[in-house]
């Protein structure tokens, strides 16, 4: 295990951060008179064992090859899930192990499910640290997407390389300066989002939980109806604005700053980000006013989609009882996702562009067979081999979401139910579909074995599938 020394050095690291930032919610405990030793007892417990790791591993080497890459990926995000169920498992809601890991994960993951009815009524320092888990997974899945990712050639992700040209030892230390200053733009925003939320009405309380779960785009409200409670247009407009913000690469913030000014204009992911945002809202617009009995809210309409498409899961209307069609529109929305670089999650755009680009390649070359096409993104050319990664991640994305509903539905599921549960884990979205885990419902009265299910689906859809798939197969541990 001397090869590992780095991988549990760096978990332990983690874990003491973790442990550290379970006794912020003590702050909210003493403020609302509820204090116990839930956060207090959790916190100790993950420091020793963080410390332990941290100790015990020293002598390290500072460098981690392929395989070791992939592994700290996977143990970092499990064991902080692990970890962060303890304040659950602990606090006066005396939440199962099931229950309290289910919540860690949706948390961590920023899938935003929840097996908490009474929302209204759960402890501030419970509901502070579901949006601190949410906010942490959020930084968490922006550092990794930008500087790990695109080094394991996961899924396409080697496209957003920092530099091709740079070696393994140029990479590092820009990786590490590129993600201090990525935890810089993301707190300004966090903070800037609690601002107008405090401005627009939230109390001081909800304006920080929800600037955190808005920008992580995770969707933890501190209310059974979500946003929906506020019943506040600036408020759903602020929400909008930062959900989109949280959604689009944050990589363009730095280049912004570095001096392009037009980067959130010339970004083709932004750009097709927002025409599928106006494409989905004017088609469930039309048939909305045609089809549903007066029902019809342009407001709804817009919250909803944006909300539904970046995975964040806030909701302010039922929009289940829209119909069939517009209960489609948001299914594929769910899968679809926003930018890769970004807080959310699902299949990314940049994936849906590339795949657009191949299919068209393919139809050129029957039309003109002997014609010779070379497919571009972003002005630059695509190889074959990016081409398989993302190909093959969007195969084994439906594969496993396939898989996870069949699964879902041998524990007793009903059909809508099974489909929208493995949809919005492996895409993170938060909510389902239908009368359980609709836009107004929760996961609690699931069976266990359909929970366990469901985070199976949520780390697999956060990593990218392929950075867990691949720590069971041999022959890469052998290479």
């Amino acid at each position: 295990m001397s090869n590992y020394k780095t991988v549990f050095f760096t978990l332990g690291i983690l874990q003491i951060i973790l442990g550290i930032s379970m006794l912020i919610p003590i702050i909210a405990q003493f403020i609302y008179l509820e204090i116990d030793s839930s956060f207090f007892g959790a916190s100790i417990v993950t420091i020793i064992f963080g410390s332990l790791f941290f100790l015990s591993n020293l002598d390290h080497d500072k460098k981690l090859n392929l395989q070791q890459a992939f592994l700290l990926t996977a143990l970092s995000w499990l064991s902080i899930a692990i970890f962060g169920s303890l304040p659950f498992i602990f606090s006066t809601m005396e939440l199962s192990i099931t229950d309290a890991f289910f919540e860690s994960m949706s948390g961590i993951t920023t899938t935003g499910s929840t097996i908490i009815s009474d929302l209204e009524n759960t402890p501030k320092g419970i509901l502070l640290w579901r949006a601190l888990l949410q906010w942490l997974g959020g930084i968490g899945i922006i550092v990794m997407a930008i500087t790990l990712m695109p080094i394991m050639n996961v899924g396409g992700m080697q496209l957003f390389k920092i530099s091709s040209n740079d070696s393994s030892e140029k990479i590092l230390p820009k990786s590490k300066e590129i993600a201090l200053r990525l935890i810089y733009i993301y707190s300004g925003l966090t903070a800037l989002c609690a601002l107008s939320y405090w401005v627009f009405g939230m109390g001081k309380f909800d304006s920080l939980t929800h600037s955190m779960t808005t920008i992580a785009t995770g969707g933890f409200s501190n209310y059974n109806q979500s946003i929906g409670y506020f019943d506040s247009v600036l408020i759903e407009i602020s929400s909008m604005i930062f959900i989109i913000l949280g959604s689009i690469p944050f990589i363009a913030y730095i280049k912004f700053i570095s001096g392009n000014k037009k980067i959130f204009l010339k970004d083709i992911q932004i750009k097709t980000f927002i025409k599928i945002i106006i494409i989905s809202i004017i088609i469930l617009s039309i048939y909305l006013l045609f089809n549903n009995n007066g029902n019809f809210s342009l407001r709804s309409i817009f919250f909803n989609t944006i909300s539904i498409l970046t995975g964040t899961g806030y909701v302010n209307a039922e929009f289940d009882g829209w119909g069939s069609f517009p209960i489609t529109i948001f299914l594929a929305l769910m899968f679809i996702g926003g930018c890769a670089g970004s807080t959310t999650c699902g299949v990314k755009i940049f994936r849906i562009q590339i795949l657009y680009l191949f299919i068209l390649n393919q139809l050129k070359k029957i039309i003109y067979p002997k014609g010779i096409f070379v497919i571009k993104y972003d002005q630059g050319s695509v190889d074959d081999k990016f081409i398989a990664s993302i190909i093959s991640f969007i195969y084994f994305y439906f594969v496993i979401f396939f898989i996870l509903a069949a699964l879902l539905s041998l524990t007793g599921l009903d059909f809508i139910t099974a489909i929208s549960g493995a949809a919005t884990s492996i895409s993170n979205v938060g909510p389902g579909l239908g009368p359980i885990i609709g836009p107004n419902g929760d996961f609690s009265t699931l069976p266990d074995i359909s929970k366990w299910i469901l985070t199976v689906g949520m780390i697999l859809g956060r990593l990218e599938l392929f950075a867990i798939l691949v720590l069971f197969l041999p022959s890469f541990w052998r290479n």
